[in-house]
């Protein structure tokens, strides 16, 4: 049988989600271990969209296989219970056999929060980009406008990215500000490595007015990374949700 997942985490603690040869603390690492005591035999996972070190979750989904007959919440509740305090199952399906969490999502979501104030905040630190010059959000949101559609995104590609095309379709792009909380919102079919924290370095030039809002659109079609912003640190990103047709 084929159980599918709902994992919230906090990242800051962990070396990313992709299990790890060294025996590193991962996401994936205390995720199958907790299964597998609930399962009784050892489990392997697979997830949406693997998320780098310092990168959190607030719904990533998992699928794996598994031959033990167990309630739902015996995943659910047992799971969390052989789980660390910062990661969380937050709900459990049965899922039909030809799901896979990672290859059947037909588009992400991910928030990236910058704390944009003159002094840093002990407490965000660890949850949001600490921006101390003030930034102009409008024209950071008419810059990231360009992006919106089908394009080749190798501008904003990590140099360790192994997907086999650039081109990706942005749905949704949009940037709001509460107080001095601002919240880049972005949806796609899919991602490259570091495209949101490429884009937000990106935008954040802009938003210095280091940059005009054309720039933007020079960059994307440059398709240079070099030419493109620094990418933005791990802590403000925020894996939301993916997409499915089939869960």
């Amino acid at each position: 049988m084929k159980i599918a997942l709902g994992v919230e985490y906090m990242g800051s603690d962990f070396h990313g989600w992709q299990l790890q040869k060294s025996g590193i603390r991962t996401v994936q690492q205390v995720v199958e271990k907790a299964l597998s005591n609930v399962a009784d035999h050892p489990v392997r996972v697979f997830c949406s969209g693997r998320t780098d070190a310092g990168v959190h979750a607030i719904e990533q989904v998992i699928h794996f296989e598994t031959s033990a007959n167990r309630e739902d919440k015996a995943w659910l509740l047992g799971g969390n219970v052989n789980l660390p305090h910062d990661v969380n199952f937050v709900w459990v399906k049965r899922a039909n056999e030809d799901f896979h969490a990672r290859f059947n999502a037909h588009a992400r979501r991910y928030h990236y929060k910058i704390h944009n104030t003159p002094v840093r905040s002990a407490l965000m630190a660890k949850h949001t980009l600490w921006e101390s010059r003030a930034l102009e959000v409008e024209a950071m949101s008419k810059s990231a406008e360009y992006l919106l559609g089908e394009h080749d995104f190798s501008a904003f590609r990590g140099s360790l990215c192994q997907a086999k095309s650039p081109i990706k379709t942005i749905e949704f792009i949009k940037l709001t500000q509460h107080g001095n909380e601002i919240l880049l919102d972005i949806k796609a079919n899919a991602f490259l490595h570091h495209m949101v924290r490429n884009i937000v370095g990106t935008l954040l030039k802009v938003g210095r007015g280091e940059k005009p809002v054309g720039w933007v659109k020079e960059v994307l079609i440059s398709k240079d990374r070099k030419k493109a912003g620094a990418t933005a640190p791990p802590q403000g990103l925020y894996f939301i949700k993916a997409f499915y047709s089939n869960l």
